[in-house]
C-alpha cells in the first residue's frame, strides 16, 4: 500500500505534453503530493513567482517557448528559485550526461514509468 507524504508536498511539472501531464498529475496525486502544472518554462515563472513554492521540479526539456534548459539557467539566477531541486524528464539520448550538466538532482527517460516516477520523486522531493 502506497503511504501518503505528509504534511502534502507540491510538485511543479513542467511539460507541454498533455498526456503525460494527466498521468503524472494522476500518480502522484494518487499517493498525496499536490501537482501543479506549466506547458513551457515562461509558465512555470508566472506560477513560481505568485504561489507557493514547490519542493521539487518535474521539468521537460523539449518545450515550445521557454524550453526547459533555458528555464533551468534562470531558475539558478533566481535567489528564490535557485535551490529547488530538478529532475529533468526527457526522450533525448545521452539524458544522464544532459541532466548532470544542468546540475538535476535526477533524470527520467520519457516514456516515464509510474513506478519509476514514484520512487524519484520520493528520493528528490525535499
Amino acid at each position: 500500500m502506497e503511504t501518503q507524504p505528509h504534511p502534502a508536498k507540491r510538485v511543479l511539472l513542467i511539460e507541454d505534453d498533455f498526456l503525460l501531464r494527466e498521468m503524472v498529475t494522476m500518480v502522484l496525486g494518487g499517493v498525496g503530493y499536490m501537482v501543479a502544472t506549466a506547458t513551457n518554462g515562461a509558465d512555470a515563472f508566472q506560477r513560481l513567482r505568485h504561489y507557493e513554492k514547490p519542493q521539487l521540479i518535474l521539468l521537460d526539456l523539449m518545450m515550445p517557448g521557454m524550453d526547459g534548459w533555458h528555464f533551468r539557467e534562470e531558475q539558478k539566477k533566481d535567489p528564490q528559485l535557485a535551490s529547488i531541486p530538478v529532475v529533468v524528464i526527457s526522450a533525448l539520448g545521452d539524458l544522464e550526461e544532459m541532466a548532470s550538466s544542468l546540475g538535476a538532482a535526477a533524470y527520467l527517460k520519457k516514456p516515464v514509468e509510474s513506478a519509476k516516477l514514484l520512487e524519484t520523486v520520493r528520493c528528490c522531493c525535499c
